[in-house]
């Protein structure tokens, strides 16, 4: 749960395997970048940095535009991430700011 090379690999094949990683690869970017590219709502199992990250979130809602909903608030309030989210999933403009 705390092998870099371990976590990557599972994250690549099932970006869900994210959530049995240890905290300090919740926050490690590459891992958390191939995690959402493989499946974007595994967002929500990203540390709190890296959900207020802008390229992590924006892979994130191209490939699932409900990732939205795991976002920072100050990402639910950028135009081209949301955006991106709504092209993807409409009902995903529920989650962005007022």
């Amino acid at each position: 749960k705390d092998d870099h090379d371990i976590v990557i690999e599972a994250v690549k094949q099932d970006g869900f395997k994210l959530q049995y990683a240890s905290d300090r690869l919740k926050d490690d970017h590459d891992i958390v970048m191939e995690a959402v590219k493989q499946d974007g709502c595994a967002l929500q199992f990203a540390s709190g940095r890296l959900q207020d990250d802008h390229g992590i979130v924006m892979e994130a809602v191209k490939k699932y535009g409900r990732a939205l909903e795991y976002a920072s608030d100050r990402l639910k309030d950028d135009h081209g991430i949301v955006m991106e989210a709504v092209k993807k999933y409409g009902r995903a403009l529920e989650y962005a700011s007022d």
